[in-house]
């Protein structure tokens, strides 16, 4: 079966998609053919997973006294690569064992609740996101757990923003030429998402571009940059530390960031604030435990969390990602969280979602 490329060298706009029934027919014909294997089809995760010890694997049983990293989100986004970085220098720290395990889902939200449940000894530990802890109060009405009551944040790797990428065949080499792309093309573009780092901020080009754009959600960060590669979909918010390969590569395009000002590693691209003064938007990453955990194995993690950050390779990488690592207490971790909590719940206001 062939899946045609949106983006022929001709440039025929009546080969897009009809409609989003034809979308969806083309991404299950899609994952039939390729399988899971979709979803691992990111080069960060195999670049990583080489030089990591930690393997993305089952839960360990209790008697092993194991350290458990667990990851709300699919293999290949910013959060597993960071993960396994610092699971590889806890368990060299530690000599104890630190297995990842992976458990994607309703926006995080799976994985998030395994680790509340899990035993609070200091063993097992979340991999807390922009989504999980500072979008998703606000994006739901019913959330099943609370980011700051459930967990206490023992770590932050650092605060970093998103690439605005296409496909490097599309017709517009920029940020104007897209917006104007679009509007000629009222609801014939697709943009997927996958958490909400990816949803939000294109919900806000939507409204702040006065374009539209069909949202297409996506269980895993691998199956949506597939196909954006393949032309199904014409545009994705990734954070920086995902979506690095993608650019250096040249198998994607990146038209701007969302971060503050332009980004020194890529001066050529432009902010989106140069367009939207308000288009500012910026997540963390970082590690965090059921309440309940006793307070010294919190400082002892909280140690070797602030120790892996600052340490090398693991500053450059996270660097190179577009993070800027730092050092944080307990205490300062918790005011991290509030902080990114409400910023995000004012962005969300700003594009107009409505919780679910």
């Amino acid at each position: 079966m062939a899946f045609r490329n949106l983006y022929p060298d001709s440039a025929d706009d009546s080969q897009r998609p009809s409609d989003l029934q034809a979308l969806q027919t083309r991404r299950r014909a899609m994952a039939a053919m390729f399988g899971s294997s979709m979803s691992l089809a990111i080069s960060g995760r195999a670049v990583f997973a080489q030089e990591s010890k930690v393997q993305a694997t089952k839960a360990p049983e209790a008697k092993s006294r194991a350290t458990q990293i667990i990851v709300p989100f699919a293999p290949g986004g910013s959060g597993d690569i960071t993960a396994r970085l610092v699971g590889q220098y806890l368990a060299e720290k530690t000599g104890s064992a630190v297995a990842v395990e992976n458990k994607p889902g309703a926006n995080g939200i799976i994985g998030v609740e395994a680790a509340r449940l899990a035993p609070a000894d200091g063993r097992t530990l979340l991999l807390a996101t922009t989504s999980t802890h500072a979008a998703n109060p606000s994006l739901y009405k019913k959330l099943p757990y609370d980011p700051e009551k459930d967990f206490q944040t023992v770590g932050v790797f650092g605060s970093g923003g998103s690439y605005l990428l296409v496909n490097p065949q599309a017709p517009y080499q920029t940020l104007a030429e897209f917006v104007t792309h679009a509007k000629a093309r009222p609801g014939q573009l697709n943009y997927g998402h996958f958490n909400a780092s990816s949803q939000v901020p294109g919900v806000l080009l939507k409204n702040l571009g006065g374009i539209e754009l069909v949202s297409v959600p996506y269980k895993t960060i691998g199956a949506a940059m597939n196909d954006l590669i393949a032309g199904i979909l014409q545009v994705i918010f990734v954070d920086t530390a995902a979506g690095d390969t993608y650019v250096s590569s040249g198998r994607l395009r990146a038209l701007a960031v969302t971060r503050p000002k332009r980004w020194s590693r890529f001066p050529e691209l432009p902010a989106l604030t140069e367009l939207w003064p308000e288009f500012s938007l910026t997540g963390f990453l970082g590690l965090a435990v059921p309440a309940g955990t006793p307070r010294a194995a919190m400082e002892s993690l909280n140690g070797h969390i602030n120790d892996a950050i600052v340490s090398e390779p693991i500053r450059s990488k996270l660097e190179a990602f577009g993070f800027s690592p730092a050092r944080l207490t307990l205490d300062e971790c918790a005011q991290h969280i509030r902080a990114e909590r409400r910023k995000w719940a004012q962005y969300i206001t700003l594009a107009g979602i409505e919780p679910q």
